[in-house]
């Protein structure tokens, strides 16, 4: 088996290039890092089970991907909420520039 600090390091690596996607709202490269997520998680919890690696290390990380997940679900959230308004937005403005061209078009008797 790999050593385990090369997977804490992983995990760690991982987690800043999550930070700086969520950071930068990338939500693609967020989608992409998120599937490396199991794959390496999962050497250490294999670690842990084998008890090659004490159990602390691994929970502080856990923790702080759970801060992370909460964080960037909550950014997320924000950011479709935003998308949903300015959506409202151009359709009431549409509605607006429809309704002002009726008007216009159609002269005083």
């Amino acid at each position: 088996m790999a050593d385990p600090q090369a997977h804490l390091a992983r995990l760690d690596e991982l987690m800043a290039q999550l930070g700086r996607a969520l950071a930068d709202q990338d939500w693609d490269a967020m989608a992409r890092l998120n599937e490396q997520v199991k794959p390496a998680v999962a050497p250490l919890m294999a670690c842990l089970e084998a008890g090659e690696i004490e159990a602390e290390p691994v929970r502080l990380r856990l923790e702080e991907l759970q801060q992370f997940i909460d964080a960037a679900d909550q950014s997320a959230r924000a950011a479709r909420q935003e998308a949903e308004d300015g959506l409202k937005g151009v359709n009431r403005n549409r509605s607006a520039a429809r309704a002002y061209q009726k008007v216009s078009s159609n002269p005083s008797k």
